[in-house]
């Protein structure tokens, strides 16, 4: 399920507080890093299970209702079409994920929880997308499939209770969010009427993404004089002391993922840490970014300390 470019993101993150506290544990610094990742699997867990938890919530309300002094025909036949919605039930029951919910201690128990769900429930009711759902003759998988997604799009992964829950277990989750809430909608687009409901797993069978981040933040740190003598030589007019911090860390990291990542082509390096200073750094550091990282891959390549592997990769 991981995203190379948010990978890069984590390392960036914990680089930054590792050079700010001078931190010397290149050891702690990777434990922390894993950790990370694994809180970043744990939110797209509590993602998916958002959707039954609303289903709970609604079926609370239906039964405080009916217990009304003088119930109205509505509240004692409420209307089933969200609490019977097979996509919400398939999620429900499915075995792996309450097995992984359980091993990884992610759920959504406690009065505080059910109260933000609650809550959310509340403003679902008067949302466009529920009315027009309750309210239609559409019935099936599709419609039932399809109201799901829009209905966690357009109500749960915007949702502000949500969002302070998650702000409040982690200060890393912030960033997460979007990533997480596009995969668990993935994930749901991907399961078939009939079949059980999988989760995708943490890192994908037979691929490096572990090794590529701890590689990564392991390099960087070893190489952290290196690649300050590198940035001093190609960034001609400025000292290091003005550049942004944040600058600088980029440009470290891309410089060690140029030298030491031979499957990754240069181009793709080059663009990464061009988009990831958009969103973390200055208005202008893109800028600044391309203009080094293109001096630098250029000097590096004719020293041959930029080595691509495989085909498609030399450039």
């Amino acid at each position: 399920m991981l995203n190379r470019r948010h990978l890069r993101i984590k390392v960036l993150q914990i680089l930054y507080a590792f050079f700010q506290s001078e931190e010397e544990s290149i050891l702690k610094a990777e434990k922390e890093l894993l950790s990370a990742v694994e809180r970043m699997y744990d939110m797209y867990l509590f993602m998916i299970m958002t959707l039954p938890e609303l289903k709970r919530a609604a079926q609370n309300r239906m039964e405080e209702h009916k217990k009304k002094m003088r119930p109205t025909e509505e509240d004692l036949n409420p209307n089933m079409k969200f609490v019977n919605n097979k996509l919400i039930e398939a999620i429900e029951t499915s075995y792996e994920l309450t097995k992984l919910s359980e091993i990884r201690k992610v759920n959504w128990l406690g009065a505080e929880s059910q109260e933000i769900f609650r809550k959310v429930f509340l403003v679902i009711l008067e949302s466009e997308v529920y009315f027009e759902h309750m309210n239609n003759d559409s019935e099936g998988m599709e419609e039932d499939m399809a109201f799901a997604l829009q209905l966690f799009k357009a109500e749960i992964a915007n949702s502000d209770l949500i969002q302070y829950f998650f702000d409040e277990k982690s200060i890393y989750w912030a960033d997460d969010l979007d990533l997480c809430c596009s995969m668990a909608m993935k994930t749901m687009k991907s399961w078939t009427e009939g079949k059980s409901f999988e989760v995708l797993p943490l890192y994908k069978e037979n691929d490096d993404e572990k090794e590529f981040i701890v590689n990564l933040l392991r390099k960087t740190i070893q190489m952290n004089q290196e690649n300050e003598t590198l940035i001093e030589e190609f960034a001609q007019n400025w000292e290091l002391d003005r550049i942004a911090k944040m600058d600088i860390l980029l440009l470290k990291m891309g410089l060690t993922e140029l030298q030491t990542c031979s499957s990754i082509p240069t181009k793709v390096t080059l663009n990464e840490y061009i988009e990831i200073s958009k969103f973390y750094s200055t208005p202008k550091s893109n800028l600044f970014i391309n203009g080094v990282l293109d001096k630098a891959i250029a000097q590096l390549t004719k020293d041959k300390k930029i080595i691509k592997i495989g085909r498609g990769l030399i450039t």
